[in-house]
């Protein structure tokens, strides 16, 4: 079967679908505003530009366009109402996009080139620019990617021998909150960059009692003597130096008889992942459990067991050694 190239490399639908999500095209339809001449006004769009767009949107079956001039939502537009995050061009969804264009340099050499477009590396923008950061912390959360799926566990009878959690880079704390309501003798501790943690108390309204807040770096010293330590969405977003320090430093912290748990950015050895976004964001990357294992070997972890919970996720669990 022939290659269409025009088709595989097509880059003008997602910067439709951006653009349309950035200007909110589908909540001003949502709310009525279905002619191009009131929906251009609506969003601050040039009419005709804005026509152009959404007809090619529609030959893509996003939007539809019942009439001439006149747009209507289907399955796909609707979509965009609630999942914004990360199509906004004026949010972190335009960081993602735009970086993309340091592809070739990161093919080239080995190492992210997102200070090329922007100035600084990834995590010094973040803390440059704290709209934008919050926008990624939204992301990661349950409103975007990060749901939060509290069986992180592959024996949940294990749960009978844990008192104390540490949710190591745990953003806002939405998988944390879930836990502790889960489990009333429970209690826990949010780790995470203090801009991060500042905005994580209104999650855990009625279980204060039972959760500690540190705003602070995971490559420092972390809480010692929990039970479990969790790690979700956080090692893949580093290359393998710091990822290593980041589990050396877990393990230390769950001497002697703590575990840590990896809920994400380890694969099965059959099931590699690419990760581009990362490679070209961070320098990070996913891991196949194999690579994943001397990552922990070095740290001073071994890996117990591993495999799928129902919902899919690949988990990773870990003791320390010596």
């Amino acid at each position: 079967m022939a290659v269409d190239w025009w088709t595989l490399s097509d880059l003008c639908t997602p910067w439709c679908v951006h653009v349309a999500a950035t200007l909110r095209v589908a909540d001003y339809i949502a709310a009525g505003k279905t002619e191009i001449g009131k929906l251009a006004t609506a969003c601050s769009a040039d009419r005709e530009s804005l026509l152009r767009v959404l007809r090619h949107l529609v030959s893509k079956d996003v939007f539809e366009e019942p009439e001439p001039g006149r747009f209507a939502l289907n399955d796909a537009a609707r979509a965009l109402i609630a999942g914004r995050l990360g199509f906004d061009l004026e949010g972190f969804g335009g960081r993602m996009a735009h970086a993309w264009g340091t592809l070739l340099s990161a093919v080239r050499t080995g190492r992210p080139a997102y200070h090329e477009i922007f100035g600084r590396p990834f995590w010094e923008d973040l803390e440059a620019h704290p709209e934008i950061a919050a926008d990624f912390d939204a992301m990661m959360g349950p409103e975007g990617h990060g749901r939060s799926d509290p069986e992180v566990l592959l024996d949940p009878n294990d749960w009978n021998s844990i008192r104390t959690v540490v949710d190591v880079g745990g953003g806002t704390g939405a998988l944390l909150a879930e836990l502790l309501r889960e489990r009333p003798a429970l209690h826990g501790a949010l780790l995470d960059l203090p801009r991060t943690v500042a905005r994580a108390a209104t999650i855990f309204d009625g279980i204060m009692d039972r959760v500690t807040f540190n705003g602070q770096s995971f490559f420092d010293p972390l809480p010692a003597g929990a039970d479990l330590y969790l790690l979700k969405r956080v090692l893949n977003d580093w290359p393998d130096a710091e990822a290593t320090a980041i589990l050396r430093r877990c393990a230390e912290a769950a001497r002697p008889s703590g575990r840590v748990v990896l809920l994400s950015g380890v694969t099965p050895d059959d099931d590699p992942s690419p990760n581009l976004l990362m490679m070209v964001l961070v320098g990070g990357k996913d891991r196949t459990l194999t690579e994943f294992r001397e990552l922990a070997r070095e740290a001073g972890l071994a890996v117990t067991r591993s495999g799928h919970q129902p919902s899919g996720r690949f988990i990773v669990e870990c003791r320390p050694t010596g």
